[in-house]
């Protein structure tokens, strides 16, 4: 009897063991869309036990969100309370949240009238509140998590107060995220101030377990690049086991990366971390319409160029999917995203070739 408990222990346990583990890094929009996509597969051990063989699972997602925001309710409150920029941090806990419905929209109402309210919205408020009452913003995170049943760990990339600073093509220094993007010079190289601040160890551990590291999309040198900035991250993604992959954008950003190719943003993404960092890239296929392409086009911007032998010369496979949607602007289909990427992570190191990665 007791060989056969145990036997159906180890049966269980096995079972709950099934899926990836999965990272994903980044921030604004780009992020939490993607989290979207990876949510309806990651399952409770619960639900993996019963899940049918060959279904896609993530049995853990943990997001690591970029803290560099100074503008809108984030910087306000940044300013006025001493605290992290909550709203990239908020939008990840909504997109992961179990209830997409009343729980999420509040946490998203943004009030409109109000003396000090105008402008701020609730889950920003209440993100600052929690902090206030535990004194931890990771923790307020961590709570906030728990109230709204995420299906995955949020963590900022770093709980110090930091700035960025860019050093532009034309030598000027710009300090401050919003100032950053409102400027019309282009950026040549990022920097935190202050430049030496530390992670979280827990998004260490994740990264070291990751069975899959993704990075991007968004904006490249506001939501992307200031996570490899923080000491230690760069490193622990180089140095864990997992697959890493690059969810290249599908167009263009005013200030970010006009003229920038697919193989451009790898370029910066490597040249700030201080080594090269993926294995693949994902990479959308589909034409944007003639419509979108007008619309993009009065803001300077247009769809990414697909250099893939520049790609693959920098040692990185470009994978080629249908990942275009369009709703009035140019957004991923993160389902598709996040099947592409478990695939990849699933693949044996041996299977790993250019040729066998590609859509045809």
């Amino acid at each position: 009897m007791e060989s056969k408990t145990a036997e159906l222990s180890h049966l269980e346990k096995a079972t709950r063991e099934r899926g990836l583990r999965v990272v994903a890094i980044g921030g604004g929009t780009g992020l939490s869309t993607l989290l979207k996509g990876l949510k309806r597969f990651a399952l409770t051990p619960a639900e993996i036990i019963v899940a049918h063989p060959g279904t896609p699972i993530i049995r853990d997602l943990c997001a690591v969100v970029t803290v560099s925001d100074d503008g809108g309710s984030s910087g306000r409150l940044r300013k006025e309370l001493n605290m992290l920029p909550p709203g990239d941090i908020r939008n990840c806990i909504v997109a992961l949240s179990e209830d997409e419905a009343l729980l999420s929209q509040l946490f998203q109402h943004r009030f409109d009238k109000g003396s000090g309210l105008e402008g701020h919205s609730f889950g920003n408020l209440f993100l600052a509140a929690l902090t206030s009452i535990t004194h931890d913003f990771s923790e307020a995170v961590r709570l906030s998590s728990e109230i709204l049943v995420t299906r995955g760990h949020i963590h900022p990339a770093t709980t110090s107060n930091i700035e960025l600073e860019a050093l532009m093509e034309d030598g000027t220094r710009v300090r401050g995220e919003t100032k950053i993007t409102a400027s019309k010079v282009r950026i040549h190289e990022l920097f935190l101030v202050p430049a030496d601040v530390d992670p979280l160890p827990q998004t260490l551990d994740a990264i070291a377990r990751a069975d899959v590291i993704s990075i991007g999309p968004g904006s490249l040198f506001t939501s992307l690049i200031p996570n490899l900035l923080v000491h230690g991250i760069a490193e622990a993604i180089v140095n864990s086991p997992a697959t890493k992959v690059y969810i290249c954008n599908l167009m263009t950003q005013a200030n970010e990366s006009l003229g920038l190719t697919a193989a451009d943003h790898i370029r910066a993404l490597n040249r700030h971390a201080g080594q090269q960092i993926f294995d693949y890239a994902l990479i959308n296929r589909t034409p944007v319409s003639d419509e979108l392409k007008a619309k993009y086009a009065l803001e300077g911007a247009c769809q990414i160029v697909a250099d893939l032998d520049a790609i693959e010369a920098l040692g990185v496979i470009p994978v080629l999917g249908d990942y275009l949607e369009e709703a009035g602007v140019a957004r991923h289909n993160t389902t598709r995203v996040a099947i592409d990427l478990m695939q990849l992570g699933s693949q044996p190191l041996s299977d790993r070739s250019t040729r066998s990665a590609i859509k045809s």
